[in-house]
């Protein structure tokens, strides 16, 4: 049994150093994000909800259920993000022209400049961070993985959590 392989074995003090590095210079630009939203008068996830909308796949209808799915969000708390942005005026639903029951999602003309705002604020703040970011995760990526021997998917993880 001493033989055995298990991902807590293969985690060098090097592995453990990249990977908080790495979510450290994550943090760092999330902080920056977050931040920048609440001074624009939004809240983060609100302001992702419209990066998300703006920038849907070529194709990709504007519903609730493909923003939920962008945002890792359950319907329900989509439904409110996008309740307190349309009470600002940042968005709209409208009807489906081709199906009546299907309510599409459209920023409008503020939200629009909102999001181009704090995206322009996002580019030049990535002009910066962005590399530190980048040599962070390279040095994770290019280095063997750590358990490789031993993976378990996240699903795995999680059902064993539950058990």
């Amino acid at each position: 049994m001493d033989d055995v392989k298990t991902p807590e074995s293969d985690v060098s003090a090097e592995h453990y150093r990249r990977l908080a590095e790495f979510r450290f210079r994550i943090r760092q630009f999330l902080r920056f994000s977050e931040e920048s939203a609440r001074l624009h008068g939004v809240e983060p996830q609100q302001h992702q909800l419209m990066l998300v909308l703006k920038g849907l796949a070529p194709g990709t209808r504007p519903t609730v259920r493909a923003l939920s799915s962008r945002l890792c969000l359950r319907h329900n708390s989509t439904v409110e993000l996008i309740n307190r942005l349309a009470e600002r005026g940042a968005l709209i639903r409208r009807q489906s022209e081709e199906d009546r029951r299907e309510v599409l999602i459209e920023l409008t003309p503020f939200g629009e400049e909102l999001l181009r705002r704090l995206s322009v604020l996002h580019w030049q703040e990535l002009q910066t961070s962005g590399p530190a970011l980048s040599e962070a995760l390279q040095a994770i990526a290019h280095d063997a993985v750590p358990g490789a021997a031993y993976q378990e998917t996240s699903s795995e993880m999680q059902r064993a959590a539950t058990q």
